[in-house]
């Protein structure tokens, strides 16, 4: 009967602060930070009375928690990090044509095709500007350049002993290339027993 009593009284408890309305507190009001100009008619305003409007990020970081504000400063980082990931880009020589897939060699020139008068080791900057695609006769401006990329960021192309600047292709001859000797290097051992 005890606990009936005191389930009783609980509820009782709970009903009564669950209908009665919430207390209204005046929220603080943050002062104006900027500065108010009067103008009259004819005045105009000169720059040293116009003020600047305030950052409202600066605003805001005053207002943050100090871990909330190492989280902000790692994405902000992180931002200019993947705004430095440029990769370089490496001219192959060859130029493609947007028409017909035809594609121009430097090495090669267009000596080999049939009326073809651009002799080997010719940059395509250099070719005459009413130059036209051997094959469909398209204009030296649909010709898109063909580039490799190289991996890893631009700014770092500069170290190392001049392996940062190769191609993947380059990199994985030399990376699978030097497996490979190293492989028949050690089967070689076998032969000399």
């Amino acid at each position: 009967m005890n606990k009936f009593f005191s389930v009783i009284l609980f509820a009782s408890l709970i009903s009564s602060h669950a209908f009665t309305a919430p207390s209204r507190t005046a929220s603080p009001v943050k002062p104006f930070s900027g500065r108010v100009i009067s103008l009259r008619m004819s005045e105009e305003p000169t720059t040293s009375e116009v003020a600047e409007p305030a950052d409202p990020m600066d605003a805001a970081m005053e207002e943050v928690n100090e871990g909330t504000r190492e989280q902000l400063e790692k994405m902000k980082r992180a931002q200019e990090l993947r705004e430095q990931e440029v990769f370089m880009k490496k001219s192959t020589g060859k130029h493609i044509c947007t028409n017909c897939d035809w594609e121009y060699d430097e090495t090669k020139g267009d000596s080999m095709m049939i009326g073809g008068m651009i002799k080997p080791d010719t940059p395509f900057a250099e070719l005459p500007t009413d130059w036209r695609c051997p094959v469909c006769r398209a204009s030296k401006d649909a010709f898109q350049e063909v580039v490799e990329e190289i991996p890893g960021f631009e700014v770092n192309q500069g170290y190392g002993f001049g392996s940062n600047s190769w191609t993947a292709g380059q990199k994985n001859l030399a990376v699978f290339g030097g497996l490979g000797f190293f492989f028949l290097l050690f089967l070689s051992g076998y032969a000399m027993s």
